[in-house]
């Protein structure tokens, strides 16, 4: 495939400044102490928004970029559309490019919504001709027929945003940089959004997208480069990426979700694994189909009459299933609680185990189990994200002519 943008250790560094403290008796204070001082005030230091990032984009695909704010994303796009120049490293771009960074660039409050359409369009490389062919398109993607002709300082955020957006989706490069477009407008402008950008991305030009809406950058993309401390860290296939970007989120910057409780000197759970499976890694699901799950337990002691529950949680902690055994006897040393599923139809995703072991009403041991259970089965739903809903079932669809019809005679037949 023919590579439409290379680039090779781009980097970008910029200059901080510090302020001291500042106000009449501190001045008075730095000039009776020392006269240079007062000169001193302003300090720089240093940084890198974007550090030694590599990487290469082929004709009409369609890449996505995650990671955290002030990571580097919007960072990277800016200087692929040349609108900073970086410090050192360099990129090569083969096409015509259209960017989407901000939406509303060039909007005037003063001119109606149909002069900034011409306007907008015209920042963003559409000639007038190309503007004045498709003007009614945009007119009626953004909904605002009736106030075309009023001036936006009238309009509310959201037709601000719409009109916005109708203008740059309505563009026709062979790139389009795109950063955190689909976040505009309401629920169901978003939506509309989304459709726009899929039918982009079909139609054969490549697409470099921004976004936080992970279910959409798996939904839209064929690959999605994680960066994070304005380095690259990770490269690789949508659910991939998406999903060790995700596990790490949930680690970071705080405790676990569930943490463990209960008398652990007597007892606890050790780890979980898929057993039986040709996938190598023991926490991934990469197949729908029959699966079986083994979860250690080390017992210090006889238990007699204990219970034991499960339950299967989403990331953002909706609970999926959930089940439980009673009246359980066990002697001291390590067991295996194995549990065979004939499918766990999970949308791509990450998931928790959450594990509970109890003498009685006496809590052993009860928390989330790492590492987190990682679902990269494809998707057999629907795909747009709003007629997806929370299993994923394989399904095989069939036109045939309906057996209620065979027998039937008709009048005067």
């Amino acid at each position: 495939m023919t590579v439409v943008i290379r680039s090779e250790g781009l980097s970008k560094k910029y200059r901080r400044g510090l302020t001291n403290d500042s106000g009449l008796r501190h001045v008075l204070d730095r000039l009776v102490r020392s006269p240079l001082e007062v000169f001193r005030r302003k300090q720089h230091e240093e940084f890198w928004a974007l550090k030694d990032v590599s990487l290469e984009v082929h004709d009409g695909e369609v890449l996505g970029l995650i990671g955290r704010n002030g990571s580097g994303k919007t960072t990277l796009l800016k200087i692929l559309s040349r609108i900073t120049k970086p410090t050192s490293g360099w990129a090569e771009i083969r096409g015509r490019v259209g960017s989407l960074l901000e939406v509303g660039t060039g909007f005037h409050p003063e001119l109606t919504g149909r002069e900034n359409a011409f306007l907008s369009g015209a920042i963003l490389g559409m000639r007038r001709a190309e503007i004045a062919r498709k003007f009614d398109e945009i007119v009626a993607f953004a909904e605002l027929e009736k106030f075309i002709d009023t001036p936006v300082k009238h309009y509310s955020s959201g037709m601000y945003v719409r009109l916005a957006f109708a203008v740059a989706a309505h563009l026709e490069p062979e790139i389009l940089l795109v950063d955190e477009v689909l976040a505009v407008g309401d629920i169901n402008f978003q939506k509309k959004c989304l459709g726009k950008m899929g039918e982009v991305a079909k139609g054969g030009r490549t697409v470099v997208l921004v976004s936080h809406q992970l279910n959409q950058i798996r939904r839209l993309c064929h690959r999605v480069v994680w960066i994070d401390a304005a380095c690259v860290r990770e490269v690789g296939s949508p659910d991939g990426v998406v999903n060790a970007y995700e596990a790490a989120m949930s680690q970071g910057g705080g405790a676990p979700a569930g943490p463990r409780t209960g008398e652990h000197k007597r007892g606890y759970f050790t780890g979980w694994e898929i057993v039986e499976q040709e996938e190598p890694a023991p926490h991934t699901m990469a197949v729908v189909g029959p699966i079986t799950v083994r979860f250690t337990l080390n017992l210090c002691e006889p238990i007699k009459n204990a219970n034991h529950g499960i339950a299967l949680y989403s990331a953002d902690r909706q609970l999926f299933w959930g089940w439980a055994a009673f009246e359980l006897d066990f002697e001291p040393g390590v067991h295996d609680l194995v549990y065979r599923f004939p499918m766990l139809p999970l949308k791509p995703g990450i998931y928790t185990w959450l594990v509970s072991f109890w003498e009685r009403e006496t809590l052993i041991d009860m928390g989330d189990l790492a590492p987190e259970f990682h679902v990269l089965t494809p998707s057999f739903q629907h795909p747009r994200d709003e007629w997806s809903g929370l299993l994923n079932l394989p399904s095989e669809f069939s036109v045939r002519p309906s057996s209620t019809a065979t027998g039937r005679v008709r009048a005067g037949g």
